[in-house]
């Protein structure tokens, strides 16, 4: 067993784990952070995505150990006092879901994206999010609920409201 001192979702937490635990297993076994979806064990489908110390990462290629002294943020995490975050409410707005199974994933991924693009187009959404996959939807909601958020975060409009109010 190995100690392991991090921050989760605000909280600090001190726990030992075998070596090899992944980091995904350890949030929701030890932690209880079930959000956090189990979904290929292959890094394939990214529904296990997470923030690792401000970045998105799937949560099945970390061990638990290389976690050690870094801040995790959950699905969990990123509502505030009850109020969910632009990203959350955004897709519940727009449809951006279906079956739900991708969703916990997919928000982390798109909440990385718009930290980095704040105005995202729609290819842009697409290739930002094409390492999460959702197996019931088109993506189109899921584009439109990005940037639904990506405006809300930034105060602004985005990309396909201000093409609309040109045409």
């Amino acid at each position: 067993m190995t100690q392991i001192s991090v921050r989760v979702d605000g909280a600090a937490y001190s726990d030992d784990v075998e070596p090899r635990t992944l980091l995904v297993h350890y949030l929701r076994e030890q932690l209880g952070k079930v959000g956090t979806v189990v979904g290929c064990d292959t890094s394939n489908c990214g529904a296990c995505t997470v923030h690792l110390d401000g970045e998105a990462v799937k949560s099945c290629t970390v061990l638990a150990v290389q976690a050690d002294g870094s801040e995790v943020t959950t699905i969990e995490g990123i509502a505030s006092n009850g109020t969910l975050h632009p990203m959350q409410k955004a897709f519940h707005e727009m449809h951006g879901l279906q079956c739900g199974f991708c969703t916990p994933g997919m928000i982390m991924a798109s909440i990385d994206l718009v930290n980095d693009n704040p105005n995202p187009s729609d290819d842009e959404v697409r290739e930002g999010i094409e390492g999460n996959l959702c197996r019931c939807t088109g993506y189109q909601n899921i584009v439109r609920a990005v940037q639904q958020a990506a405006a809300e975060m930034s105060g602004g409009s985005t990309a396909s409201e201000t093409l609309g109010a040109q045409a």
